[in-house]
């Protein structure tokens, strides 16, 4: 459905985003994930039409942004990271405004300010003025906003930001509601909200895409790096290290605490076997008692970290 080529932009002499390429497909929720200053916004500008590409292309079905850009914004419904609200507005009259704007008849204005009313969680809202809203309700009007059109695609640029974990919940399920229908490309750094809401991740650091896969297969991709917990009675960290650093896999051993006689440690390994039958066997060997050994789920957070350390 969308289709990014090479695509690039410098200010001045600073190059934002360097020769990304993407294909996105209908029904896809792709999270685009990276640091402060990696080129997510400047990405989805790009993507929407409100940036001009330096070079590199960007198509959307059959359109071109250079030779299109009017057809494919129809298509797309956009939320920036500040909703552009007019505060002095009912939530009501501005949502009138944005359907006038829009060009939808007054059968459609008035069916679709209804939906968007139940389907964004704002109806007992409607009549209050924006500017007296709280951060949560600013985002679910801009919400209902960008889709009042009811777009093909949706575009979101950290749509959780700056809200409490109550309102996150609250903007994940409506996200995740409107993705039955729609192609949903939004850009967050909160890891956890990617990997609780999309189903691709795409990883930007200084302007280039350094991971992209479904959210998933990402997580289970090899050569990473991932940890095994044990506790353990009747050691000392020097003995476990002795006894298991000839599993050549497990590259350090630290200690986590040693409260009330028992060892806990942390092993840092790097491969794609589970090492847990290795370390149990190699305990078995000795007079020490094991409590307990479990390894620690590899987590986008994990991987986000591991990629970005090595691109910087």
């Amino acid at each position: 459905m969308i289709n990014v080529q090479a695509l690039t932009k410098y200010y001045d002499d600073f190059c934002a985003v360097d020769q990304i390429s993407l294909k996105i497909s209908k029904g896809e929720i792709l999270g685009l994930l990276g640091p402060n200053g990696a080129g997510k916004t400047t990405t989805l500008r790009m993507l929407t039409g409100f940036l001009k590409p330096t070079s590199g292309n960007i198509h959307v079905k059959n359109f071109s942004i250079e030779e299109n850009s009017l057809e494919i914004k129809k298509l797309m419904g956009y939320l920036p990271e500040s909703a552009p609200l007019y505060h002095e507005m009912l939530v009501f009259d501005y949502l009138t405004y944005i359907a006038n704007i829009r060009e939808l008849n007054a059968d459609q204005r008035n069916k679709r300010i209804n939906d968007l009313a139940d389907l964004c969680g704002i109806r007992e809202v409607m009549h209050k003025p924006i500017g007296e809203l709280s951060k949560g309700y600013n985002q679910r009007v801009g919400l209902a906003h960008a889709m009042m059109n009811d777009p093909e695609i949706l575009v979101l640029d950290e749509p959780t930001s700056g809200l409490d974990p109550n309102q996150r919940v609250e903007i994940r399920e409506i996200i995740r509601r409107i993705s039955k229908k729609k192609t949903i490309i939004l850009s967050t750094h909160i890891l956890s909200e990617a990997e609780a809401t999309c189903n691709r991740i795409a990883i930007i650091n200084k302007g280039k895409i350094i991971a992209d896969d479904k959210t998933e297969a990402l997580k289970k991709s090899e050569g990473g790096e991932y940890f095994i917990h044990a506790a353990l009675k009747n050691t000392s960290l020097q003995k476990v290290k002795k006894e298991l650093e000839s599993i050549n896999e497990i590259v350090k051993i630290e200690k986590e605490n040693d409260g009330n006689k028992v060892l806990h440690v942390k092993m840092t390994c790097r491969t794609d076997r589970d090492l847990r039958e290795d370390i149990y066997r190699k305990v078995k060997e000795t007079d020490w008692v094991l409590l307990e050994l479990y390894q620690e789920a590899k987590t986008l957070e994990n991987i986000f970290r591991e990629l970005t350390k090595e691109n910087e």
